[in-house]
This record gives C-alpha cells, structure tokens and sequence, in this order.
C-alpha cells in the first residue's frame, strides 16, 4: 500500500495523488473521490471529509480505536508534560508506535515520527526512552530520522542516531538523510550522519542485489549524494564527503548504464561538475581525492556545444592543468593508502601508529607540505640517533 499526500489547493489543481492498490483519491468540486484503476468508474465518494475515510482506509486498526489521537496531537506541538501523563497509563504506552492521522497531519504516523517532523527534541528522547521504535517508516517509507533531516532539526536527528536509528534511513523511500543533507548544504547535519557510519555513497535504487535490468532505467548520475551536492554548489557538503570516502569516480564502475544516458548528459562526477559550471575548488577537491580525469571527454565537444554549457572558465582552466601534469608521488600515495583501507575503516586512520601530521595528510586535514616538513625532521631525527651510537 503506497499513499502519498492529497492536497488541492485554491484553483483546485490535484498536486499530490493519494493511491491504494487499484484505487486512485482526487478532488473534485463535490469533493474527495475514488476511482478505480481497472474500470476507471467513481465508485466510493469519500464526501468533504477525506481525513475519516483516510483513517479508515490506511491506519494499522480499525477506525473505531484510532480516534483517541492525545498521543500523538501532544507529540505534534512538543507538549511533553502531557505526553508523561498519558504515558503511564497502559492503553497509551500499548500504542506507541501507533500510526494514526492526528489533529493537524493526513499520513497516518507515529508519535515518534510526528515529534521529529516538527523538531521536538525533548519530546524524541522522552518517546525514545519509553520504548518507541526509532526505524519505523511511514506510508511514505520515511524514518523518524529522514524527516527530522528534511526539516533541518540537527537536534532530533542527532537523538535519533544515538538511539540507534539507521543512518541511511529506509530502502523503501526514494531518498535518504545523507542525500538530502547534500543536496540543501546542511554540512552539520551531514557531519552528525557520516560520524555515526552513514555510506556516502548510498542509494537505494542501485544496491548489489538489484540487477541490470532495474539499473538501465536510470538516464542520470542525479542518485549519487556526491552529484547533488555539486549541482547545488554546496561546496562544504562536497568536500565532507570526499573526505568521508565518496567514489569521486562515481558509475566509471557502477550499476548505472551510461548508454542508456540523455547526449550531454555527464558520465562521470567530474564531468558533472564542469558542466553545471561549479567553481575551480570542486574541481581541485576532485584532482586530489584522485578522480580519474581521463573520464571526461571534454574535447570531443567543439565550441559551440562549450558554449551552450555554462563551464566555469577557471574551473575549466584547472582541469586542464591537471590532466596535463603528472600527480605527485605523495599524493598518490595518500589516495591508494585510502582505497587500500577503503570508505568504512577510514574513521580508524587517527588510532594508526603514524605521526599526527601523516595521520592528519590521509585524512585531508593538513597537506603535504607539513608532511614533508614532518618526513625531514624525522630523517633529521633519525640521522642524528644513528651519528651518536657507539660503534
């Protein structure tokens, strides 16, 4: 079952389609109306009132034992006294993880998914702590986390992840948190995600157990977060996921089938950020992290197909230079000591037996000037050790 919000707004234009298995929900003059998919006939009028038929069609219990919506009406305005009241009774506790329509909302949703939506950070911890589920999904398959993510509350995603809530939020909705943090440029939401082991390169419509056939739909490399930071400009969400392990090569491997793509279309995530005129720091974070520049066949469009892009001219500038000159031994050392260890161990590299300036240089907190400072002084070190031995 799959429903998606019904809103008209005052030219009566249907801007969301609510949809049960072979019924459709639109709105007319005469009101709510459902029509079936097979038959195409207006079989159930729902009349002016759409939220009792909503309750009745898509809450988890019958009608009769949804109307008590205290539990959640409270979660929905962050009143936490009542929610402690209510919550030492029996019936309420039994019901925490009820989905109901409450007072102000039309998806059916629990009180925890409710309280994070609105950014009740107290309320969170306080449903947590008293047993609600934190990864239960709404009709829509969005966490309690997704949309705290979604309405930017730092505070009630960073409760939810230290309860333990899945950071990549649920494969049944078309998005994730670290998506939609890299697409807004909510840098210190995305830091709390990646910190508690969120994959930057998530996305549920390519996982490994999906085949060929499903990937060829895609025409795009829009699914990766990396991407979607770039397209917006959100440089500093750009980087964190670099430095978090982001495949600056994107699909040069992957699942998505680049001949099935739109002609123009970017093939890589290189390509992608000269072509939506990103400044040159994209793509020197791009050049260090170690993209492959050989990816992007940028002389093969003549000027006039230049023209039509709006290429930043230093960034282009930079890309240029780059593929012209070979890579510094040091730097490419420090992107294959980094795929060796791979995305999920890179967190280890502070408790590594390294001096801090090394350690900092893997982690892309220091560059490699520092590095060679720290190599001289301790050859220096060393030489001097050896100089005073007895022989």
């Amino acid at each position: 079952m799959v429903l998606v919000l019904v809103h008209s707004g005052c030219n009566n234009r249907i801007d969301w389609v609510a949809y049960k298995p072979q019924k459709f929900i639109s709105h007319s003059s005469g009101g709510w109306k459902v029509q079936d998919e097979g038959t195409g006939r207006f079989d159930v009028c729902a009349g002016p009132n759409l939220k009792e038929w909503l309750r009745e069609q898509f809450c988890d219990r019958p009608l009769e034992r949804c109307e008590d919506t205290r539990l959640h009406d409270a979660a929905y305005v962050g009143d936490l006294p009542t929610l402690r009241s209510l919550l030492q009774e029996e019936s309420y506790r039994s019901r925490i993880n009820e989905k109901s329509v409450w007072c102000c909302g039309w998806l059916p949703c629990t009180p925890l998914r409710i309280a994070a939506t609105a950014g009740h950070g107290d309320c969170v911890d306080f449903l947590i702590r008293k047993g609600a589920e934190v990864d239960l999904v709404d009709v829509k398959g969005q966490t309690a986390l997704y949309v705290a993510v979604v309405n930017g509350h730092l505070e009630s995603a960073q409760i939810l992840l230290e309860a333990g809530a899945d950071p990549n939020g649920s494969r049944h909705h078309r998005s994730t948190p670290v998506y939609h943090a890299s697409r807004v440029g909510r840098a210190d939401i995305l830091k709390a995600l990646i910190r508690y082991g969120a994959d930057v390169d998530v996305n549920h419509h390519l996982t490994p157990d999906v085949q060929p056939p499903f990937s060829r739909r895609l025409t795009s490399l829009v699914v990766c977060p990396l991407y979607i930071s770039a397209a917006y400009h959100n440089l500093q969400c750009f980087r964190l996921l670099l430095q978090a392990g982001a495949n600056p090569d994107f699909n040069c491997n992957g699942p998505v089938n680049t001949q099935g793509f739109y002609r123009g279309s970017p093939g890589c995530v290189m390509d992608a950020v000269l072509r939506h005129g990103c400044e040159a720091a994209f793509v020197s974070l791009l050049v260090e992290f170690g993209a492959n520049l050989n990816l992007v066949k940028w002389e093969s469009l003549g000027p006039e197909s230049r023209g039509r892009r709006k290429v930043d001219p230093e960034a282009l500038q930079v890309f240029k230079e780059a593929r012209s000159v070979p890579r510094t031994l040091l730097s490419l050392c420090r992107v294959a000591v980094r795929r060796a260890l791979g995305k999920y161990r890179l967190h280890l590299i502070p408790s590594l037996p390294l001096p801090d300036p090394i350690k900092k240089f893997l982690l892309y907190e220091q560059n490699s000037r520092a590095v060679v400072d720290c190599s001289e002084e301790e050859a220096i070190c060393r030489a001097s050790r050896h100089r005073f031995l007895p022989l």
